[in-house]
């Protein structure tokens, strides 16, 4: 005999009635015996009511398996009261991972058969919950016929299991189209939503099952405009508005067939706008309507007009909800008609100072999408007023956006150079990484402008030295301008009276500020070396502090330390009567201006390619040591078209700055690695450049740079890559995140692979990004690299 066991009521009651986690696995592991003991025994009277037990333990975490098999037999019983059970244990505790599901397909389709509505119902549940394709392969065909039975009951659940198999096995897709176009002329709401919905299932999956059901969109059209105007029933309505759900439904099956198709866009483009203006959108109901009505109306080819008028005209009062699907609505608009987005343009800047965090955001990006030629000055003074009291989060996108919009859009040089001074100053550490580099160019690229940038860097770099970005251009300018600094003769700015010693001054406290970075540090110090030439002053205060970092722990300012002190000592007494150190003012002359063009390029691919022009370019005749110290300023300073072999030099004081320098000799170059094209979707685009160095030609340099053409900009972006166990890989930090729309400047990532056995390169890359307002992950693998980086 079986002992007794609780019942299901009075077990729910012990189990939550137990005190401690122990006292509630002792109830259930003593239940569990009685229960496995009643499978042994085989009662068939009370399987049911063991099984029921079963899925409740199981529910609460506990494992059930040893019940699947019960599931079965209840399955196969007459009684409905175990199918009930039965097909309920096999939808919980029954999936395509296990082969033991498909021992209940003959089981479905016999109670398929049957015309017992409850069983029918019971069986297409399981089938629609747990069915694998092979199950739905084979009963397919008995769903197909429940489809037109008369209970509405079996044909809702019909439908929703059509929806299900069609989604496992897409080729099936043509045996319920005939049905469908029946089914539409339902009344019952439940069979109408569901036919709705299987058909939106249908038409994106299968490119035939769209084209054939364009010729519905009239009778769809007709459906929502009866729904809008009068009514489904009233017992659908919520908060006042006509059965929301199946409009919602309708709308989103209208936008999959009216995309990139101008006959039917045409039949809904009058409903559209009616459903956009009518709808009460003071309820949340009625809120995803227009949501939907807009998303409907972007994405298919309708009228102008229509596409300016149905984002709404974002009152400020509105809740914030409709404001947050205006702003995204917009911001797909504004990529293909920028100029009928521009009538908002005030409403959505005053949206930036929303206390909602998704909602600023929005504004911020469709802020900075605004932003053209003709209004630049404009949004950037009210983008800079944002800056100054936005988010800590939201800071680093707004400054650069800023940034970017007056890269490409300023009207004037020193506006541009204005722009980029109150970022620095306002953002501080939040901006871009390349802006220093962009508004060191700006500065050098404009003669006119020498004496007003010095001034006005000096001058923010005398209030605050905590910016560090701002620190290092205004470090930089001082060095490469200080003789104007000292001169007093701006007229754009007020005179400023300055001294040699405040300069010198202000350039050891940004060496000595303990919130100083160490690349600061670096400008500061070259800065003050510029300075020797540049002031007509003693220069032993300069010469002091350059030696003090002569023995600093940063190896890079201990090596730029060593090396000036090197200047000093062998090129002081070469002085002329007017105190004149013509070689080293040789060395330490203005900077040329680098002309911009491309991405940029790694540390080692310059190396490489400085080594190559000295070994390739031809000896010259000898020139003066002035002109010889150029040149190996220029090799130092980068790669330059007019850089030219120097001859072998004497021992002398150039070539004793030679020795210093030990400049490298490299071999001529092997022939140049094509590139690649690895992935492009939506004008993103990712090409692989290779490099092989001479010296080891076990090591591969990849860069990969990253493009945009299309209109929008990708921001966050990211490249992960993984190589076969064989290889050694390192991934240097990318030039940026952000990738501006319209072929900005592009990012570029160095990859440094260890090939040490030479055997086939094999990659796997990762992109994630965000493009117009959308997160985008892609995964590929690489596996067609020309034979040279590997050979």
């Amino acid at each position: 005999m079986v002992a007794p066991s609780l019942k299901l009521q009075d077990l729910i009651e012990e189990i939550r009635g137990a005190k401690t986690q122990a006292q509630e696995r002792e109830v259930i592991q003593k239940e569990c015996a009685h229960i496995r003991a009643s499978f042994r025994e085989g009662d068939p009277l009370h399987r049911h009511r063991q099984l029921a037990k079963l899925l409740y333990v199981h529910m609460l975490g506990y494992p059930a398996h040893f019940g699947q098999m019960e599931c079965l037999k209840l399955i196969a019983s007459p009684r409905f009261t175990d199918k009930r059970v039965g097909y309920l244990g096999a939808m919980l505790l029954l999936d395509e991972r296990q082969d033991a599901h498909l021992l209940i397909t003959n089981s479905i389709k016999n109670d398929l058969s049957q015309g017992i509505q409850p069983v029918q119902g019971l069986a297409l549940c399981t089938l629609s919950t747990m069915g694998s394709a092979e199950m739905c392969q084979d009963l397919a065909t008995e769903v197909e016929k429940l489809l037109l039975q008369p209970s509405p009951y079996v044909r809702k659940k019909a439908i929703l299991t059509a929806v299900h198999i069609i989604r496992k096995v897409p080729e099936l897709s043509n045996i319920f189209l005939p049905s469908c176009a029946q089914l539409l002329h339902e009344r019952h709401h439940g069979v109408l939503l569901g036919t709705i919905t299987l058909i939106t299932e249908l038409c994106e999956r299968s490119p035939a099952a769209l084209r054939h059901f364009r010729k519905v969109v009239p009778q769809l059209v007709q459906k929502l405009r009866t729904l809008v105007t009068t009514g489904y029933s009233t017992e659908h309505s919520i908060s006042g508005v006509s059965d929301p759900f199946l409009q919602v439904q309708i709308l989103r099956l209208l936008r999959i067939l009216g995309r990139n198709h101008e006959e039917s866009s045409e039949a809904m483009n009058d409903l559209l706008a009616q459903v956009a203006t009518n709808t009460d959108t003071s309820r949340n109901a009625g809120s995803a309507v227009l949501f939907e009505t807009v998303l409907t109306i972007m994405d298919i080819p309708s009228a102008a007009g229509l596409r300016v008028s149905s984002p709404m005209p974002l009152p400020l009062a509105s809740p914030t909800l409709i404001r947050y699907v205006a702003l995204m609505s917009l911001l797909r608009l504004v990529q293909s008609d920028h100029n009928a987005v521009q009538r908002h343009r005030p409403t959505v800047v005053d949206c930036l100072q929303e206390t909602d965090a998704s909602l600023s955001r929005r504004a911020l990006e469709l802020s900075l999408a605004l932003v053209n030629s003709s209004n630049v000055r404009a949004m950037t003074r009210e983008l800079q007023a944002f800056l100054e009291s936005c988010p800590p989060d939201l800071r680093a996108d707004c400054a650069s956006g800023i940034l970017l919009a007056a890269e490409r859009f300023a009207p004037t040089k020193r506006w541009h150079m204005d722009t980029i001074l109150h970022v620095l100053t306002t953002a501080g550490t939040y901006v871009r990484d390349d802006a220093v580099a962009n508004l060191t160019q700006l500065i050098a690229g404009a003669q006119e402008l020498h004496a007003y940038s010095v001034r006005r860097l000096y001058s923010a770099l005398a209030e605050d030295i905590s910016q560090q970005p701002l620190v290092q251009v205004a470090a930089w300018c001082i060095g490469e301008y200080g003789d104007l600094l000292l001169e007093g003769n701006c007229e754009d700015i007020e005179p400023l009276q300055v001294e040699e010693e405040e300069v010198l001054a202000l350039l050891e406290r940004v060496l000595q500020s303990h919130m100083s970075l160490p690349a600061t540090r670096g400008y500061a110090l070259t800065a003050l070396m510029k300075l020797s030439t540049r002031l007509r002053g003693d220069n032993n205060r300069i010469r002091q502090v350059v030696s003090i970092y002569g023995s600093c722990l940063d190896v890079e300012l201990q090596q730029r330390a060593v090396e000036y002190n090197a200047l000093f000592r062998k090129y002081d007494h070469m002085r002329d009567t007017l105190a004149f150190h013509p070689l080293r003012a040789a060395i330490l002359e203005k900077m040329p201006l680098v002309e911009r063009g491309g991405p940029q390029v790694d540390e080692e691919a310059k190396e490489s390619k400085a080594a190559a022009k000295l070994s390739e370019a031809a000896p010259v005749p000898a020139e003066p040591q002035a002109s010889k110290l150029l040149d190996l300023l220029d090799l130092l300073d980068g790669p330059s078209e007019d850089a030219q072999h120097p001859p072998p030099l004497d021992p002398s004081p150039g070539g004793a700055l030679v020795q210093l320098l030990d400049l490298p000799y490299a071999p001529p170059p092997p022939a140049p690695i094509p590139s690649l094209k690895v992935f492009e979707r939506e004008g993103v685009q990712l090409n692989l450049s290779f490099i092989r160095p001479p010296g080891t030609p076990a090591l591969l340099l990849i860069t990969v740079t990253v493009t945009n053409s299309s209109g929008g900009d990708v921001t966050h972006f990211i490249c992960q890559a993984a190589v076969p166990k064989s290889f050694q890989l390192q991934l240097q930090a990318p030039t940026g995140d952000t990738v501006p729309a319209q072929g900005g400047l592009p990012i570029t990532q160095l990859f440094r692979i260890l090939n040490p056995n030479k055997t086939p390169l094999r990659l796997k890359l990762r992109l994630t990004y965000n493009h117009f307002g959308q997160p985008v992950q892609e995964i590929f693998e690489v596996n067609n690299l020309p034979v040279e980086t590997w050979q």
